[in-house]
């Protein structure tokens, strides 16, 4: 293919309609033909970058192998295409705007008026096609954040409008993703919603060309005639996205409504190769008929909201499925745990997951998770914040250092076995200043994690935290049964402990929920739901 092309993906009436899991089942599919395909999304929010933001408000913070935190959306584009993304794949209009503000101190708009139109627009012009130009996609799938008529979304939209322009024919379409509501009173699917964003959108001087339409119920083609009409897009194009039991049937919904064909069309490109989605159908498959099920406890702080561990709940399900299992996922409130009722609120669990997380509230109640895995033989998994406590649970437990601590949570506690990093000491800014992105480690050979790893011993892993494991206690936590069995060989921080007499205990200082994919789901997520499923057994 000689140009790049790019997909638009809008959203009207209101949010949470699921752009992100409409767009990775697009590029899915195409994929799925042959085209090479990468999706990027842009954020109408000011915030540089979603690091900051806490996971109540925004969910969870995906971490990219080259260290960009970026939108949990990011995670769907990786779970469905098995392609990693980069910092290009994630713009927020703060980074936008800190660049155009840069450009202006150092005097490249040669003294000029600095407006929205055109050094905003060209801005976001100019971050759209950076993927485009790599030279490494056919086609560009771009989600624009917010809902259509929202003001932070309007630099993004005329940007878009501008690029469309400016690309040709056939070259940029955009697809709108809009709710067709049910009203129970009238007993009928409304349509006025979706002409109306549809409107809006046009008053923007943008088109859509194909229309997505989630809805609870069956969109009848009398309703999909009237939509075509007064929405001024093709009967083809009006494409019905009908709830989901799960999201991984999202791509065989679109592809059995002609989403693939119709994009294809529109982009004059040629649809001869049938889609190849052999693999997907098979993980379904595995997913939709489990012969066995576990019940995981995770262990969190933020576990109202299921965003917050949304890559974690991800990597059970392809764990689940390649070992057959419905995993159970029961979110327990660290905060809640106590002395008197952990015992009662983790008994009967199969496998107990530690999850990360950042300040004090509620450490003690992970500190009580992880001693009831230990002492009870229970599969342990923890992950960042969750292998800390693991270290801190068994230097107060086992070695018998009572004010063990984290100097997170307690400054000046005397036996500080968990540690700010050398580098992070003089940092005063929280923003993108953590330890960050893809780093090596080299496992102990016949260790447990080694064999978990099936016999690998050097693996690349993504971490986000400013805390590290005290090498200082490192030679007495090991004389105690707590082994270091991964280290990141240049900086000699310990990446992994683990317990070589409990069953399967393993805590990793990174993130490996991150790398879970439906092609490739994590050997640690794959190894802690096989050794909850004999714990199940044997109980």
């Amino acid at each position: 293919m000689s140009q790049t092309k790019y997909i638009f993906v809008t959203g009207g009436v209101t949010s949470s309609l699921g752009k992100g899991i409409i767009a990775a089942s697009l590029a899915k599919l195409l994929q799925a033909r042959g085209y090479r395909t990468t999706i990027q999304k842009l954020d109408p929010y000011i915030n540089v970058d979603p690091g900051t933001l806490n996971p109540y408000e925004h969910g969870e913070c995906y971490v990219t192998d080259d260290g960009a935190e970026t939108d949990l959306d990011l995670g769907h584009y990786e779970r469905f295409l098995n392609v990693r993304t980069s910092q290009a794949n994630n713009v927020t209009t703060g980074r936008i705007y800190q660049s155009v503000i840069e450009k202006e101190r150092r005097g490249e708009f040669l003294g000029k008026t600095v407006q929205v139109v055109p050094h905003i627009t060209n801005e976001i012009k100019h971050r759209i096609q950076l993927l485009g130009k790599s030279g490494d996609y056919d086609i560009v799938i771009t989600e624009i954040g917010g809902t259509v008529g929202d003001i932070e979304s309007l630099p993004y939209i005329e940007a878009v409008r501008q690029l469309l322009w400016e690309l040709g024919d056939d070259n940029g379409i955009v697809i709108h993703l809009t709710l067709v509501p049910y009203l129970s009173a009238a007993g009928e699917l409304k349509t006025k919603p979706t002409q109306h964003s549809v409107k809006t959108l046009m008053e923007s001087g943008i088109k859509a060309d194909i229309l997505v339409c989630r809805t609870e119920h069956e969109i009848s083609d009398d309703i999909k005639k009237k939509l075509a009409l007064f929405c001024n897009v093709k009967r083809e194009a009006v494409i019905q996205s009908i709830d989901a039991s799960t999201i991984y049937d999202v791509p065989i919904l679109m592809q059995q409504e002609g989403l693939d064909t119709v994009t294809l069309k529109r982009l004059a490109l040629p649809d001869t190769v049938e889609p190849d989605l052999g693999t997907w159908k098979d993980f379904l498959r595995k997913h939709k008929n489990p012969k066995n099920e576990v019940t995981i406890g995770l262990i969190g702080k933020y576990v109202e909201l299921q965003d917050s561990y949304k890559s974690i709940l991800e990597a059970f399900i392809h764990a689940g499925a390649v070992n057959e299992v419905r995993v159970n996922v029961k979110s327990i409130h660290s905060e809640y745990l106590t002395k008197s009722n952990f015992e009662n609120k983790l008994s009967g669990l199969d496998g107990i997951l530690v999850a990360p997380g950042f300040g004090e509230r509620g450490i003690e109640g992970k500190v009580k998770a992880v001693q009831f895995a230990r002492e009870k033989g229970v599969p342990f998994l923890g992950i960042c914040l969750g292998m800390q406590m693991a270290v801190i649970e068994y230097s107060r437990n086992v070695l018998g250092l009572a004010d063990a601590n984290s100097t997170e949570m307690e400054e000046n506690t005397s036996d500080p076995v968990i540690n700010l990093m050398e580098e992070q000491k003089t940092i005063t800014n929280k923003g993108g200043t953590m330890r960050l992105g893809a780093w090596d480690c080299h496992l102990v050979e016949n260790s447990l994690v080694s064999k978990v790893y099936d016999n690998q011993l050097d693996i690349t892993e993504r971490h986000r935290h400013r805390y590290e494991f005290n090498n200082d206690y490192k030679e007495q936590l090991e004389a105690a049964g707590l082994i270091a069995s991964g280290i990141n060989k240049e900086t000699g921080l310990v990446e992994i402990v683990e317990i070589a007499s409990h069953p399967w205990f393993i805590g990793v200082q990174y993130h490996p929920e991150y790398k879970s994919t439906v092609a490739n789901p994590h050997p640690l997520f794959v190894g802690f739901v096989k050794a909850a499923l004999r714990h199940k057994k044997e109980e």
